[in-house]
């Protein structure tokens, strides 16, 4: 066998119907095409009579598909579930298949039959697409050996029936799918195809029929025979591998010794032990584990052995509740008592309380009621990741839902947020119904609020607010595919966006004039911000594929705010990244260090549309290429002839912390695909990134560095030997010490994204979490931690490849 395991099924455990799929018939049909008294041409009327034969006599009733006048071609593709299961084939059962026209009138016209036998020469049961050659004239014959076999001769085979075999194989998944390889391979094919045909003529006419594949082979096998019969002693020196049904499976023995240890500490005796020396170490060493890592038996044990004693202890409970048998009610009643008198723990843990690995409601209700004690603020810092935890709880009205609900009604920046993120998941055709009702729940009890004694808006007007910014992006998105049609350069369609504005859309420009709904609209960014109308002179398009809009809004109290509108693109992973940034940003804040990131608004409306906040600045691949270096561009704002470099000590000290920061936070989050067009510089020195189309260690080009800080960067610092890149080497050491600190929060937050429908979370969930928490170095303290980063520094400053990668990049970007 090779060596390799082997998994199957015998026939004559399987108490299932014997089903196929009959689906078309390939090539032309024998007779000459017949005409009716009016010398119209009439068109074949087939069917497929499926009949079963055992042992060379029918068994059971045939079966024949419904009619089928296709023309050219004939497809049925119908499923066919005959009377006799599995378990009654004997090794020689065979299915007998004629194809029959009823357009002769009342003779019906014998086209052809076809006979194939159910298990092969393996004694396998077949399975997958099966190509049969009709005898013309001839009904299929049930008979052992049938004179109407349906498959081809081995002699007559050519490499038409070689490759069928090999798509067969393919399409049961015993040959690695590689998608631009089997491009290529398919066309290939076709190309064969067509030219055997032309050369030996296409004559025959071949049935389809679809075999159904169960998980595993089915292998024949008589019912009440023995399988495992003793084998005969070899003389020979050779590994024999032998099938064990039992891998896999728990050891009863070790099984009941475990309820049974479990089971006598249930009692008084627990109450009062107390753990070792030793006992504590591996305690505390259980509880420093990250929130990814799955405790084992023994781990499990010990923390049920000191469960009571370690109930002031509010880190271990998340981990206590991992050790739970929850299939033992009496362990789980005594679980959830302790859990209620255990200390309060954190909100980062009533996150990981959240995650798919704890169904039980009463746990999931118990998080939440540890979330309600956190403020707005910090409520939405993670309220993407509860958004997307509806997902786990057991039902449509569950508590965290309705705490979702509650908390936004008092807030209306929460209920804005939670109405996008909500209304986006709708797409998701899995859990729509769900996110469905949070949304309808959420109106229901919008509307219903009275307006506040301080003036504020009644519920109906505050909804309505909401709605509105479903309207405009509706209409942004219908302007945006407009310009796409306009032929000619940015220039041209710049000049069509101000005039639809000016003209057809008139009512963009001012919202107040809008006869039904003359008030002002809530910013989908900032829904804090009241904005009533868009200023046509100040509207560009974005020189890119996609012709992304740049808007200017007026805002309610007379100022204005700029935002960036993309249709055709998914935002939701920057949004996440965005959102990260922003969190990270507040954590190094907590901190006392401060910066200067820029955490630009997100929003994704849809699949493939958003909004962005639009942050004046120009991109190191600009500022390069009109003024030689970062020095020069800052020079122009910040000129001083006495500070470093000719700037302000301030301006450059706030462009080596922002560069600190995102070098940092770019690390830890695996960003991809950076080059000098989506690094941005701002005339006050803060140094950011933008479009994070890859994360988690995906990255489009080969060998990328561990982390993006380009030469001219470096440059701007005064060197690799300067004061000013030591300090930045600082910096990024001390924030990279403080982001360690919430490793647990960022990982329970990315676990909380495992169902989401984000391309680099969703196409291997567990693989990009595990790849994030590798970044952290939980197996480091401290002090070593600052020189494996700065050794990381030091790595991605020397590394060569990427100058070549960024020259390339220029290139492209010069000819596009």
């Amino acid at each position: 066998m090779s060596g390799k395991e082997f998994r199957f099924f015998l026939s004559c455990d399987i108490n299932l119907p014997v089903t196929f799929r009959v689906e078309r018939l390939l090539g032309p049909l024998p007779s000459s095409p017949k005409k009716s008294p009016n010398s119209e041409e009439i068109n074949a009327e087939l069917y497929v009579e499926c009949a079963l034969y055992i042992d060379g006599a029918p068994f059971g009733l045939p079966i024949r598909t419904r009619l089928e006048s296709g023309g050219a071609s004939y497809c049925w593709n119908e499923l066919i579930t005959m009377s006799t299961k599995y378990r009654d084939l004997t090794a020689h059962s065979q299915l007998a298949f004629t194809v029959w026209d009823v357009s002769c009138g009342k003779d019906e016209g014998l086209i052809g039959g076809a006979t194939i036998i159910l298990f092969n020469n393996k004694m396998q049961l077949k399975t997958g697409k099966q190509k049969l050659r009709l005898w013309p004239g001839k009904e299929a014959d049930g008979s052992f050996p049938t004179t109407t076999p349906g498959k081809v001769p081995k002699h007559e085979r050519g490499e038409v029936e070689r490759l069928e075999k090999l798509v067969n194989k393919y399409e049961r998944g015993q040959i690695q799918c590689v998608d631009w390889l089997d491009r290529l391979t398919f066309k290939a094919m076709e190309k064969i195809k067509e030219r055997e045909n032309c050369k030996n003529g296409n004559s025959s006419l071949y049935l389809v029929v679809d075999f159904c594949s169960l998980e595993h082979r089915v292998v024949f096998q008589e019912s009440g025979a023995n399988f495992l019969l003793p084998s005969p002693i070899a003389s020979t020196n050779e590994l024999v591998t032998v099938w064990d049904p039992e891998i896999g499976k728990i050891n009863p023995s070790e099984h009941k010794q475990l309820k049974l240890a479990r089971s006598l500490t249930r009692g008084i005796i627990d109450r009062d032990l107390k753990p070792s020396s030793n006992e504590r170490k591996s305690i505390q060493r259980i509880l420093k584990f990250p929130p990814t890592r799955i405790l084992n038996g023994d781990e499990r044990q010990l923390l049920w052995k000191f469960r009571f004693s370690l109930m002031s202890e509010k880190r271990a409970l998340t981990k206590f509740l991992r050790c739970v048998e929850w299939s033992d009610v009496q362990e789980a009643k005594q679980a959830l008592e302790l859990m209620n008198r255990w200390e309060m723990i954190d909100v980062c843990d009533a996150l990981e309380l959240l995650s798919p690995v704890f169904e039980r409601e009463e746990v999931r209700a118990y998080a939440v009621s540890v979330l309600e004690r956190a403020d707005d603020e910090e409520l939405q810092c993670y309220l993407l990741q509860l958004v997307q935890a509806l997902r786990f709880e057991r039902s449509d009205k569950s508590r965290l839902s309705q705490f979702l609900i509650k908390r936004s009604l008092n807030n209306i920046e929460l209920g804005s947020f939670l109405r996008w993120y909500v209304a986006v998941e709708l797409y998701d055709p899995a859990y729509a119904k769900r996110f469905y009702s949070t949304y309808e729940i959420l109106e229901e009890n919008m509307v219903k609020l009275a307006a506040g004694p301080s003036g504020e808006e009644d519920g109906f007007k505050l909804w309505q607010s909401l709605v509105r910014q479903t309207e405009l992006t509706a209409q942004l998105c219908s302007i945006t595919k407009d310009l796409r049609n306009v032929r000619g350069n940015t220039q041209k369609k710049t000049e069509k966006l101000r005039q639809l504005l000016s003209g057809l859309l008139s009512e963009l420009t001012y919202f107040e004039e809008v006869v039904q709904q003359p008030e002002p609209i809530r910013s989908p960014l900032a829904p804090g911000v009241l904005i009533t109308g868009i200023v046509p002179s100040e509207s560009t398009i974005f020189k890119s594929a996609l012709h992304p809009l740049r808007l200017t809004f007026r805002t309610h109290n007379g100022g204005t705010c700029k935002v960036i509108f993309k249709k055709g693109d998914d935002l939701r992973q920057d949004q996440l990244v965005v959102q990260m940034v922003s969190l990270m940003d507040r954590l190094l804040k907590l901190e006392n260090l401060d910066l200067h990131l820029t955490p630009y608004k997100v929003l994704a409306t849809g699949q493939d549309e958003g909004m962005l906040e639009f942050i004046p600045s120009r991109s190191l691949a600009q500022i390069l290429q009109e003024h030689r270096s970062i020095i020069n561009y800052l020079q122009k704002f910040h000129p001083d002839e006495h500070g470093p470099f000719g700037i302000t000590a301030s301006c450059l000290e706030t462009f080596i912390k922002s560069c600190a920061g995102y070098s940092v936070i770019t690390y830890i989050l695996g960003v991809g695909d950076r080059h000098l067009d989506n690094l941005l510089l701002t005339e006050d020195g803060r140094l950011f990134h933008v479009d994070f189309g890859f994360i988690l260690g995906r990255d489009p080009k080969h060998f990328p560095p561990p982390m993006k800080l380009c030469k001219e960067m470096v440059e701007a610092m005064g060197g690799a030997e300067s004061l000013y890149y030591t300090r930045f080497k600082s910096y990024c050491c001390e924030a990279y010490n403080i982001i360690r600190k919430s490793s647990n929060l960022i990982l329970n937050l990315f676990h909380l994204m495992a169902g989401s429908n984000i391309p680099d979370i969703a196409s291997d969930p567990e693989k990009g979490i595990l790849k994030l928490q590798e970044k952290f170095r939980l197996d480091m303290d401290d002090e070593a931690c600052i020189h494996f980063f700065q050794d990381l520094i030091n790595e991605s400053v020397s590394a060569l490849f990427p100058q070549m990668v960024e020259t390339i990049h220029r290139w492209a970007q010069y000819w596009r």
